[in-house]
């Protein structure tokens, strides 16, 4: 069905799009909640994530759209975070995640509560020698500059261990384990 669609968007089918959009709206708003912690902050990133999703169509590779999809959505979110930190605002950030704000609704917090546990149990099945950095980079939030540091490497040795660990995930899970 999203081969179809994705035919007719790139005929220039606007109703299609907005199926497309309907379709994948949770799955795109998630990525990026998973990444800015900021309703707001991801209900603008969601807008952002389908305008590039729309102009990049025409390089899509019929590979896995979810995947694509969501590989779109948390890069650009991880994008807008760089910015803040760069702009000292990360602070704010997280104050927000460890203070929900009292319209977030219940089911949010358990989803998101159930994503966590699922994520470390995930990062749990990596070989060792990647958990670290992964737990590091992802989880601590750490720079590759902390993490050499503390491994007692170049950072650009730590760059690599990213790097494979992705490459390991991509070869060994699955995009519905995590639907």
């Amino acid at each position: 069905m999203d081969e179809a669609l994705i035919e007719k968007i790139k005929n220039g089918n606007d109703h299609a799009f907005r199926l497309l959009v309907e379709k994948y709206r949770n799955v795109v708003f998630y990525a990026v909640y998973g990444v800015l912690r900021n309703e707001k902050d991801a209900e603008d990133a969601a807008q952002e994530v389908f305008m590039k999703i729309y102009t990049s169509l025409p390089r899509y590779e019929k590979q896995g759209f979810k995947t694509w999809v969501t590989r779109i959505a948390v890069n650009h979110a991880i994008d807008i975070k760089r910015k803040k930190v760069r702009r000292k605002e990360d602070q704010q950030v997280e104050y927000e995640e460890f203070h929900a704000e009292p319209a977030a609704s219940v089911e949010l917090q358990v989803l998101k509560k159930e994503q966590q546990q699922e994520l470390r149990k995930r990062i749990d099945e990596l070989p060792e020698n990647y958990r670290r950095v992964v737990r590091g980079f992802y989880i601590q939030e750490k720079s590759f500059q902390e993490l050499s540091e503390e491994e007692n490497v170049l950072p650009k040795s730590i760059e690599v261990k990213l790097y494979r660990a992705r490459q390991w995930m991509k070869k060994h899970w699955k995009e519905d384990d995590f639907s």
